[in-house]
């Protein structure tokens, strides 16, 4: 990595999805533990986490981070069967890589939030497209199958000339992604939930589903595609199924978490997860689920329980 590299990977201080990616994982408290608390939420004598493996899992780093280091990251992904810890600074993919594990979406090395200044403003797009080359250059060279986009904030742009402003910031940056063979993919966020700054995002402008389709369909590459964030789909769209059925390979990576709070996937929240990982094999999804959730209660329970309900 050269030293402009690893001054960008500075640049973010990790501790909200506020200031998340390529800083995400800097200066993380590690555990009072000797090490992560083993505990299984499967049946005795079985192993705890992933059995059958037909939906590749990955734990998102940024949730984890009051809780865990980065080698304990990396050791409860290992235990329950997860192939990757996403989002997280490449400075941090050789103890991956240590652990038998990639990355599945990397992000961008920005100053702030990278999802407040997007696509949709047309001055963005010189740093922001430098930025995102140099995302997709470390992820090829790591075997990091994905970098994180988004459409911005509101500003002010009306959606229809946001949207047109997005098309031709992908299109720029379209061809160097499929040189390199790593897919964009653009985050599709809800603007309703204004409680918790990471939880919601009002003003974003790339809140429904529909939207952001309609914004790669006009891009049409094959390595600019949709994140489809379950928790966030549901706040604003609804019929999650239906739109897994619709967006069918143009989704590049999944996202989960409880609603309402963002928490975790049990039954004090209402969306059904099985059936919904059914419906990505239906469509041969072949990529990656991150467990996005906040824990509220102990983490290690909480993560192995939503990767034990994902692993249909």
């Amino acid at each position: 990595m050269s030293e402009n590299q690893k001054s960008d990977s500075n640049l973010l201080v990790p501790s909200t999805r506020r200031n998340l990616f390529k800083g995400m994982a800097t200066g993380l408290v590690a555990s009072s533990m000797a090490g992560p608390a083993i505990v299984s939420g499967a049946k005795k004598g079985k192993k705890a986490g992933v059995r059958k493996g037909r939906i590749n899992q990955s734990v998102v780093s940024w949730c984890f981070a009051k809780h865990w280091s980065v080698e304990e990251t990396c050791q409860q992904a290992k235990r329950l069967g997860c192939k990757s810890v996403e989002l997280i600074d490449s400075k941090h993919w050789p103890v991956l890589k240590k652990h038998g594990l990639t990355c599945a979406i990397s992000g961008i090395p920005v100053d702030g939030p990278p999802f407040i200044k997007g696509y949709n403003n047309p001055e963005y797009h010189g740093w922001l497209i430098k930025a995102t080359k140099q995302a997709i250059d470390e992820s090829a060279d790591f075997g990091c199958p994905n970098v994180i986009a988004f459409t911005g904030y509101e500003e002010n742009f009306s959606r229809e000339q946001g949207a047109k402003n997005c098309i031709e910031g992908f299109k720029k940056v379209a061809g160097y992604a499929e040189k390199k063979g790593v897919t964009i993919c653009l985050e599709m966020l809800n603007s309703r939930d204004d409680t918790d700054p990471n939880k919601g995002h009002p003003g974003y402008q790339g809140d429904h589903t529909d939207y952001c389709m309609d914004i790669l369909n006009a891009v049409g590459s094959p390595r600019v595609k949709l994140l489809f964030d379950i928790y966030h789909v549901q706040i604003m769209d609804g019929d999650v199924i239906r739109r897994i059925g619709e967006c069918g390979d143009m989704i590049g990576h999944v996202h989960t978490a409880g609603n309402p709070g963002r928490g975790e996937l049990d039954d004090k929240q209402e969306i059904n997860y099985p059936p919904i990982m059914k419906a990505l094999l239906d469509i041969k999804y072949k990529a990656f689920v991150g467990q996005e959730f906040i824990p509220t209660r102990d983490p290690v329970k909480g993560l192995t329980e939503a990767v034990e309900l994902c692993d249909v």
